[in-house]
């Protein structure tokens, strides 16, 4: 039946490549929430989907980064120790899960839910706290060590289960972390680290047969041009009317799957 949507797929994935080229709010607390609330797929298929969707659009958002030098490798060998180990825990979890029971779909909503709603906070209220990190002194980046691991483990384990939670979330986190740190490389360096764990993640959905391929090219499609036309936008984006929206946008979407 979903073979039926492909162009309206296409038309979808274009939105949500305009709306992260322009607000730079990861993919998956769009795209997720689009795919279960208005095309009613299947949760799992959609999170399985969306993280393939996510590993290959981000990838060259990661090579734009690495060539203007915007990625801290050490604090992505960070996330990634914690984040990657819990990506694949949390799939074998999952397929267990699958087979003794039938509420995995209801906890991947559930948890979805949730963190829409935590990103829709985050995304509101990032400008504020850019400018609180940024009054902030540089510390010693070696107290942050342990700290960037948990949050590679919880990033892991949000992101295998709902697709959601290494855009803003992760952004947001690594801004109180690394207070003296650009914001550019601070967003380089989550966009990167979101390629090995949406694909650790992804690939781990698609051997659970969470994923639907021809869904899957669709929204790429769409959403390519989509990056490109929302990133040339940006600049020009109004930003005081754009992040309040989309906060709304993903607050009501997460009550939605929730209730």
């Amino acid at each position: 039946m979903l073979e039926h949507f492909d162009a309206l797929h296409a038309v979808a994935g274009l939105l949500v490549g305009i709306l992260v080229g322009v607000t730079g709010v990861g993919g998956g607390s769009l795209m997720t929430p689009i795919l279960v609330l208005l095309f009613g797929v299947n949760p799992g298929t959609a999170v399985g989907t969306d993280l393939l969707f996510a590993s290959m659009t981000k990838v060259v958002g990661s090579a734009v980064h690495g060539k203007r030098d915007t990625i801290d490798w050490r604090i992505l060998l960070r996330l990634a120790s914690g984040s990657v180990p819990a990506a694949a825990s949390t799939l074998l979890v999952l397929h267990w899960a699958g087979k003794v029971g039938k509420q995995t779909n209801h906890t991947i909503l559930m948890i979805l839910g949730g963190m829409l709603i935590v990103t829709s906070v985050a995304t509101l209220f990032q400008k504020q706290i850019v400018a609180f990190a940024r009054r902030e002194e540089q510390g010693d980046d070696s107290r942050a060590l342990w700290p960037t691991v948990l949050l590679g483990v919880v990033l892991g384990v949000a992101v295998s289960v709902s697709s959601v939670g290494a855009g803003a979330i992760g952004v947001t986190a690594l801004l109180m972390l690394y207070p003296g740190l650009r914001i550019s490389r601070i967003v380089g360096t989550d966009i990167a680290h979101a390629v090995p764990l949406t694909m650790v993640a992804g690939f781990g959905h698609w051997i659970i047969g969470d994923v639907n391929v021809s869904l899957l090219l669709a929204l790429l499609v769409g959403s390519i041009p989509g990056v490109i036309v929302g990133s040339l936008l940006s600049t020009r984006a109004p930003d005081r009317i754009l992040r309040p929206a989309l906060a709304a946008v993903l607050l009501i979407s997460g009550f939605k799957l929730l209730t």
